[in-house]
């Protein structure tokens, strides 16, 4: 089933963890109207201002799969509410500097992000809430603590005028 353009239900929905612990992994109508919410209103902008591929590494996760992996139940995950991502080839950092200033979402985070490594570390976990009480809420998780906002978008450009970014 395709929710958008480049997006489909089982890109959303897929989970080793549900497939090897034998958890079922299927949202109902509600989630899966959420799941198209964030797909038209987050992911496809992404897909179109980068014009490149996007791993989806989470989408919707049901109760049952969010217990399984350590998370809470009442994640947005288990709303069909959320997805983590990663554009294939583009700075993590840079997609979520991006999402933070035009998209409009309940919470983005830049999650196990490792200064050290630049932007390329973790990936972008953003969520949006149809019924308009997007929060805008914006933090960056190392692994072991959040912290509001996300770390400055540092570039340069080189010879032929292209971003590049430190």
């Amino acid at each position: 089933m395709r929710l958008s353009k480049h997006f489909t239900l089982e890109e959303m929905i897929k989970s080793q963890t549900a497939v090897r612990k034998g958890i079922d992994n299927t949202p109902g109508s509600g989630e899966v109207k959420n799941l198209e919410n964030v797909c038209y209103e987050i992911l496809e902008p992404v897909r179109n201002k980068f014009d490149k591929p996007i791993t989806v590494t989470s989408g919707y996760r049901s109760e049952a799969l969010c217990e399984a992996i350590g998370s809470r139940k009442t994640s947005q995950h288990a709303k069909g509410q959320a997805a983590d991502f990663e554009v294939m080839g583009t700075n993590n950092l840079k997609v979520a500097h991006w999402v933070k200033d035009n998209c409009d979402f309940d919470q983005l985070i830049l999650e196990f992000y490792d200064k050290s490594k630049g932007g390329n570390s973790g990936w972008v976990h953003v969520s949006y809430n149809e019924k308009g009480n997007n929060r805008k809420q914006v933090l960056t998780f190392d692994g072991k603590s959040y912290d509001n906002g996300l770390p400055e978008l540092d570039y340069t450009f080189d010879k032929m005028g292209n971003e590049v970014i430190k």
